[in-house]
């Protein structure tokens, strides 16, 4: 009857494992397999960092897109306060080149001025916008630098456009 102590008891040679003369072919083995580990470790986060750089450079783009369309809701809620001024095209405003400030003393100039300043703070200075009222129906527009984000190299400029009813 056999035990459950006897039964864990090998020969000598099966406790060994592997022979003497094969212990010696197998020197130097275990650097080649640790060599090409650190190769395939080192692509792997290699990758990883190359996915992260772009998952940044994407966030910035979304995050721009997004400042973008709350400073076009912002323009349209103070055209929306002062109605029967922007309906006579008091708040038109066209694309230039350095996307100047118009000032003035007006409800609407200031609203311009303010607009202007926050696309510029938010978006960069290279950042503009862009009003065309027609009646009740106004296009605002916003375009800006997002070549972070742009995987077009000759495109680099976004411009974001809504229309809406006063």
């Amino acid at each position: 009857m056999k035990t459950e102590s006897t039964m864990n008891i090998l020969p000598m040679r099966h406790r060994a494992g592997v022979r003497r003369a094969d212990r010696a072919r197998m020197r130097g083995t275990s650097l080649i397999e640790i060599l090409v580990a650190v190769v395939v470790l080192s692509t792997g986060l290699l990758g990883m960092v190359a996915l992260q750089a772009k998952a940044l450079r994407n966030n910035q783009s979304s995050l721009e897109r997004s400042q973008a369309v709350v400073l076009t809701y912002s323009i349209l809620e103070r055209m929306r306060t002062n109605a029967a001024v922007a309906r006579t095209g008091a708040y038109n405003y066209a694309w230039s080149a350095n996307c100047p400030a118009p000032g003035g003393g007006t409800l609407a100039a200031t609203d311009l001025t303010n607009w202007v300043g926050e696309i510029k703070a938010g978006l960069g200075q290279g950042a503009c916008g862009s009003i065309a009222c027609n009646g009740n129906l106004c296009t605002i527009s916003i375009r800006w630098d997002d070549s972070r984000g742009t995987p077009v190299p000759n495109a680099p400029t976004l411009t974001i456009s809504t229309v809406s009813r006063l």
